[in-house]
């Protein structure tokens, strides 16, 4: 007789109850486990690897228990998901359809003991669509009416809960001012209309020894009670509830609490704030010299021009672009370049850098020169690398010639004789022109150079997050939850989901974070925002892409 490898999977979409010593997991596992003991006559046999989702939502993949399992499933190790109900494995349609391409692949089947069907079966894959559909449809019928009672509850002016703002306590459905706190606010405005910036305040405000709200957190744990920040400051200034009023979204109600400051005053605040963060916009817009423009060219001897775009927010981003695409706008060139501005000046810094630390650099560069001329040139040229203004060096480039795979930089011998207080005769001019390989990256319509011999960077933060995931990971396995985790760290729920995501990166992956050498849109941020395959393969041709 054919041997039937059982694996029972157990979720429950909030953490009330998880600390009870028999909690909903428990009894979804006793069920199951009675279940696969009943057919012990035909071969099945229960795994004892637990995979439990507690604290989780059915309507997302992205379940640690779950990836382990599907991994399981995937290396051939489980023959039969078992489940209390087909709706503690997902809530959805689509997501189901790719638990069932897994299964297909790996020979497996899908078992839920209070419903009468298997997915082994073609009828029960019908019967089990049709529930599905329902149990997604009874899931989206609930998110929407909770938006609809939340969206009309504020409309009414009422407070529906979440963490209760400096200068308010809860009271009910409503707040009612915290009067010693309230004082901190008031002075926070004050401080604001008097000195007419956030940064000025935050100094003012750290001078004074203001300090934010001490909360205690489930379990215990006590945060805030320290000096504000910046983020903090301008939160509180341009938050309507002080005004006694709601918002929800893009729109602002009247709120039924009593305002800390007066609304036209608040209003008057909000104009203020406005007007000094267009004049920051204005001087950041200020339009930045082009280095290198008239110094590149490309392949086919045409230059590349400087150009600028504008985001939605009116952010000003620089280009240079191939001369072909400026002068036949809207015609097709494949083969025309458009490099983004600030990247490109950077790396070419980082290599003229690179070149003028390099010992013996001097030498090479004049070889005829007396001793102490070249010693006084190494000198020019470490001064000239350490200088954070990268504009000196880029003065010293003659031209850039880019093609596919190598860029070749040279420099201006009299310029770099003037530099150096050499004689530009001194000077060896092969010495000045180098050629370096590089890779092409493409994004959307911009195209990336990344140096073959230097790494991307090591990007610190993604790291740290990796080390926490896995950290987290090991913690979860232990039995501690999403929630206390998260309580202990002193964040959200919802962070500590995203973040542990990264605990099932690839090893070479992993790796390559550590070395650096990562790909060059693999950053912290993206990893937040973007959800990772489990299969590593799929996580390599994706990482690739970017």
């Amino acid at each position: 007789m054919r041997k039937i490898r059982c694996a029972i999977y157990t979720r429950k979409s909030s953490e009330d109850g998880l600390e009870q010593e028999f909690n909903s997991l428990h009894a979804q596992r006793e069920a199951c486990a009675a279940y696969i003991l009943s057919q012990k006559h035909e071969g099945w046999v229960l795994l004892p690897e637990p995979y439990d989702d507690g604290g989780l939502s059915g309507g997302s993949l992205e379940r640690p228990a779950l990836l382990r399992l599907l991994d399981d499933i995937r290396a051939g190790r489980i023959d039969q998901i078992v489940v209390y109900k087909i709706d503690r494995l997902t809530r959805s349609l689509a997501d189901f359809a790719k638990i069932v391409d897994a299964l297909d692949a790996a020979g497996a089947s899908f078992v839920s003991v209070t419903q009468s069907f298997n997915t082994a079966t073609s009828m029960g894959r019908l019967t089990l669509n049709m529930l599905l559909s329902f149990a997604q449809f009874e899931r989206e019928v609930t998110a929407e009416r909770i938006r609809d009672k939340i969206a009309a509850s504020k409309r009414r002016g009422l407070w529906m809960g979440g963490s209760v703002p400096l200068g308010y306590d809860p009271d009910g459905r409503t707040l009612k001012t915290n009067e010693q706190e309230a004082v901190t606010v008031r002075t926070i405005y004050d401080l604001y209309e008097r000195l007419g910036t956030v940064r000025e305040v935050h100094a003012e405000a750290d001078r004074l020894n203001l300090r934010s709200r001490r909360r205690e957190r489930s379990g215990g744990k006590m945060t805030g009670g320290g000096p504000f920040d910046r983020g903090h400051l301008h939160y509180i200034l341009t938050n309507p509830l002080y005004a006694g009023r709601i918002r929800h979204r893009k729109k602002v109600y009247d709120g039924q609490h009593p305002p800390i400051i007066d609304p036209e005053r608040w209003d008057a605040v909000q104009s203020k704030l406005q007007e000094d963060s267009a004049r920051g916009r204005g001087r950041a817009l200020a339009s930045p010299k082009s280095h290198l423009c008239g110094k590149l060219f490309d392949e086919t001897g045409d230059r590349l021009t400087p150009t600028h775009s504008r985001t939605r927010k009116g952010v000003r981003l620089r280009y240079y672009i191939s001369h072909r695409l400026a002068a036949q706008s809207g015609q097709p060139h494949p083969g025309a370049w458009r490099l983004p501005a600030e990247e490109l000046e950077s790396t070419v810094a980082t290599l003229l850098q690179a070149t003028f630390s390099r010992q013996g650099f001097a030498a090479t560069l004049a070889p005829l020169a007396p001793a102490e001329t070249i010693a006084q040139a190494a000198a020019a040229l470490k001064r000239l690398g350490a200088d954070p203004d990268r504009s000196g060096m880029l003065a010293l480039v003659e031209r850039i010639d880019i093609a596919p795979g190598l860029m070749i930089l040279k420099l201006d011998a009299d310029s770099v004789a003037a530099q150096l207080a050499m004689d530009a005769t001194q000077i060896d001019a092969a010495a000045l022109s180098r050629s370096h390989p590089f890779q092409l990256r493409k994004r959307g319509v911009e195209t990336r150079i990344v140096l073959a011999d230097t790494p991307t960077g090591q990007d610190e933060t993604l790291a740290r997050n990796i080390a926490r995931a896995i950290e987290w990971l090991e913690r979860i396995k232990a039995g501690e939850t999403f929630g206390e985790i998260a309580d202990a760290e002193g964040t959200h729920k919802s962070r500590v989901q995203q973040i542990i995501r990264l605990a099932f990166l690839a090893p070479d992956i992993v790796r390559d974070v550590l070395d650096g050498r990562q790909p060059l849109g693999f950053t912290s941020e993206w990893s937040l925002r973007n959800e990772l395959p489990s299969d590593w393969q799929e996580q390599r041709a994706l990482l690739a892409t970017l």
